[in-house]
């Protein structure tokens, strides 16, 4: 039986900045325009965390079933390494969705039933990325799904539970959001390009091939920073997540100099640790009016 370290391990903690920051972010919109609401914040904070949480605990189950993870660099997969039986990891992830369920319907039930529409979808996007007969994460897809659940959805939704309506502030700041969620996923799968090869799993990495998948991986590390002076006439204060600028360097190096392996994995870290500055300091800039 896995221990409670394991279980941790196998949730991929680097991950959870990128459920963590969309909810942080689209309450400080709230705020800014004076509707947020604590509760309401915090239960889309559970519903953020319990769906990756079941994603990737999904993921482990679907790759590990496979076989697509058996030979791999990076953080430790319950399945595929014999940590943990498949049918305790695939209750674990249903356990987390049910989570996200429990904490989803009183959202709904005070703003509007159609989020029940949009919860199901992202119960089924966590699901079928790799799950299913014919996951969309080996379609070249997974970016495209990040971007809008963990970007527009998130943020956006957030920001709608609490106001009652919607801006076009929470969507653009979404867009910067997405994009460093997409960041994660990218060098995640630069780093498996060789592994995902081998067993055919076809990624956007795949596809593109090591140095285009780089170009996008800063990208989507850049373009942030840009949409951070777009909302800059709106929210003046958004200029300080430019402050988290220097955190993007050593990443971006890394990435740019051909790092592979245990290097992109300091690299997904160090992603993950900009994105939640990143977030914190643009969540700062909405929330503050002048």
């Amino acid at each position: 039986m896995p221990d409670l370290r394991t279980w941790v391990a196998g949730a991929r903690p680097r991950t959870l900045p990128a459920a963590i920051v969309p909810v942080v972010v689209g309450s400080g919109v709230a705020f800014g325009y004076g509707k947020f609401s604590l509760w309401r914040a915090a239960l889309c904070l559970v519903v953020a965390l319990a769906l990756q949480v079941g994603v990737n605990y999904a993921n482990d189950y679907s790759d590990g079933i496979r076989g697509t993870d058996e030979v791999r660099v990076g953080p430790v997969r319950l399945v595929a390494s014999g940590l943990a039986p498949p049918k305790q990891v695939l209750a674990a992830a249903f356990g987390s969705f049910l989570v996200a369920c429990a904490a989803g319907i009183p959202l709904a039930a005070v703003t509007s039933w159609w989020l029940l529409l949009l919860g199901a979808a992202a119960v089924g996007a966590a699901w079928f990325y790799t799950g299913g007969s014919r996951p969309y994460g080996y379609r070249a897809l997974g970016e495209l799904s990040v971007f809008v659940f963990f970007g527009l959805a998130a943020v956006a939704g957030t920001a709608y539970v609490q106001m009652q309506t919607l801006t076009w502030l929470p969507i653009v700041a979404a867009a910067a959001i997405g994009l460093l969620a997409c960041a994660l996923l990218v060098i995640n799968n630069l780093r498996d390009i060789p592994t995902d090869t081998q067993t055919g799993k076809r990624t956007l990495a795949v596809l593109l091939g090591d140095q285009r998948t780089r170009a996008l991986y800063i990208g989507c590390v850049a373009v942030p920073f840009c949409v951070a002076a777009i909302l800059a006439p709106a929210r003046p204060l958004s200029l300080l997540a430019l402050a988290a600028v220097p955190l993007a360097f050593s990443p971006v190096r890394n990435v740019r100099e051909g790092a592979t392996g245990r290097g992109l994995i300091v690299a997904l870290g160090q992603t993950g640790r900009l994105e939640l500055a990143y977030g914190l300091l643009l969540t700062l800039g909405l929330a503050i009016r002048l």
